[in-house]
């Protein structure tokens, strides 16, 4: 008989674990504790693990912790470090950057933009130590450098932003404020300055390409979890080879 043969059934198939492709090429294993979770075999694959996170890794882990609670902890400071207050008026919250009259110093102080400079040091080099764990992954995999160059240019735009164009107008108060509602005000108020963003044609193929790349990665991350159960995540290995669940994918 030729041709795919599928079998559906609520059952969760379990055996030993799949530790992914062998990277003998690296010093340092990925740590090879695994374990499985019902709730997540109900949508796709129940393992977990192993897991690599590496020295990159747990650095920008650490990292982001400590940027994110500086921000969490400034928060907290504006409602009197009542949590109720906090959970309410949370959207409305901000922690901004330093004042126009503070230029481009390297550290104001703390409560007129300094925690917003440390913060924003602390995340930069988060997501900097993220994106070179990912380049080091891929490289160690043998794998495309796609994702890389992809979260490369989310990050051009991050620095743009945050760092250089605030660093040629001669102002940190340029900046964009960690906050929900007081980023989109900042947004809402440059489109103002500078001219309808809408009728830009620079900012219409910016947004073609973030909101298209976004829709892809969805796409390809939704088709995967939907031939999980017969082994799409392997997809590295399988790639390569004819019906499989990555082919079936294709």
């Amino acid at each position: 008989m030729s041709g795919f043969q599928e079998i559906y059934n609520p059952l969760q198939a379990r055996g030993n674990p799949d530790y992914g492709v062998d990277i003998g090429r690296e010093k340092i294993d990925r740590a090879r504790k695994t374990f499985s979770s019902y709730l997540l075999g109900k949508f796709g694959h129940s393992q977990i693990g192993p897991i690599y996170l590496g020295f990159l890794g747990v650095a920008s882990i650490v990292c982001f912790a400590i940027g994110f609670s500086i921000i969490g902890f400034n928060m907290l400071h504006q409602v009197d470090w009542n949590p109720v207050l906090f959970v309410r008026e949370f959207l409305w919250l901000a922690l901004d950057p330093p004042l126009e009259e503070h230029g481009v110093r390297v550290m104001p102080p703390l409560q007129e933009g300094g925690w917003w400079m440390i913060s924003g040091l602390f995340i930069t080099a988060s997501i900097l130590l993220w994106w070179a764990r990912m380049y080091r992954r891929a490289v160690a995999l043998g794998m495309g450098l796609h994702v890389f160059w992809a979260f490369g240019s989310a990050i051009w735009l991050y620095l743009v932003l945050g760092f250089i164009r605030p660093l040629l107008m001669g102002s940190w108060s340029h900046a964009v404020p960690f906050g929900i509602f007081t980023h989109l005000d900042w947004t809402n108020n440059f489109s103002i300055e500078w001219g309808n963003l809408f009728w830009n044609p620079f900012h219409c193929l910016s947004i073609v390409f973030l909101y298209g790349s976004a829709l892809l990665f969805a796409m390809h991350g939704a088709t995967i979890l939907s031939v999980d159960r017969f082994g799409g995540d392997s997809e590295v290995e399988q790639n390569v080879d004819w019906g499989t669940a990555s082919d079936r994918s294709d």
